[in-house]
């Protein structure tokens, strides 16, 4: 269990209600007002009525009339986002950011991963009023699948073989990297779930997608993985305590 991904809850929503906490509890959409804008992201209460991030924003209206919809200001957002970055590396030597709002972490050789992250948590938000969620697991696509489980506020440990499990019935498309298009290549043999193309016969797969996305897809599916997490950085703060 030496990797962690951290995602902020709907992040350009839950800066916006830091500053506008009467907003709280109400249908809020972040996104442009042109003709051809989209959604940068809803709150929660927005995404129950099927608003979602990159949704043209006249249909995102269409949905939700009643909805609060304010401009996006990137500035604070990337300021807010160096902000959580800086406490984070601040706990973890190796950490790889891959968006505004999210990042993988390194966890190896840390006393407690799960007390450190709950620690770390408990500072971002005590430093920026933001929620995060969090899932560990032995490799990225585990922890990154298991972050996204429960939102928000989410704390989600999975070893390789439960995250097999939990997911078995769940679309192929859950998994990074198995896009729509492959998704409905799958479909078209009847491979519909996690379970089933990672079950799939590897001449199967390859004579479909060719021998290296096919054998990749079977790897996705069993949640194997072994890509590294990049960009160490200084640790300022983490006790690295270790028991011979």
């Amino acid at each position: 269990m030496n990797v962690a991904h951290l995602d902020a809850d709907a992040f350009y929503v839950s800066i916006e209600l830091c500053r506008r906490p009467e907003l709280r509890g109400k249908p809020v959409i972040v996104a442009g007002s042109g003709p051809r804008a989209v959604v940068t992201t809803a709150s929660y209460e927005a995404r129950r009525f099927g608003v979602g991030s990159a949704m043209p924003a006249a249909k995102a209206r269409r949905l939700c009339p009643d909805a609060i919809v304010l401009p996006p200001d990137f500035p604070t957002y990337r300021e807010v986002s160096r902000q959580v970055m800086d406490i984070v590396r601040a706990h973890v030597e190796r950490v790889e950011v891959v968006g505004l709002d999210e990042a993988y972490l390194d966890l190896s050789g840390l006393f407690s991963p799960r007390a450190a992250m709950r620690r770390l948590l408990a500072e971002i938000k005590g430093a920026t009023g933001l929620v995060c969620s969090v899932g560990i697991g032995p490799n990225k696509l585990v922890a990154k699948v298991a972050s996204d489980a429960e939102k928000p506020a989410g704390f989600v440990v999975l070893t390789r073989e439960q995250a097999c499990a939990r997911f078995a019935q769940s679309p192929p498309g859950l998994v990074p990297g198995i896009g729509p298009k492959t998704a409905a290549r799958l479909a078209a043999l009847g491979l519909t779930t996690l379970a089933a193309v990672g079950a799939a016969p590897e001449r199967v797969l390859v004579e479909r997608f060719g021998p290296n996305l096919g054998l990749e897809l079977g790897r996705r599916a069993r949640f194997e993985h072994d890509g590294v997490v990049g960009a160490a950085r200084k640790v300022v703060s983490e006790s690295r305590e270790r028991t011979f």
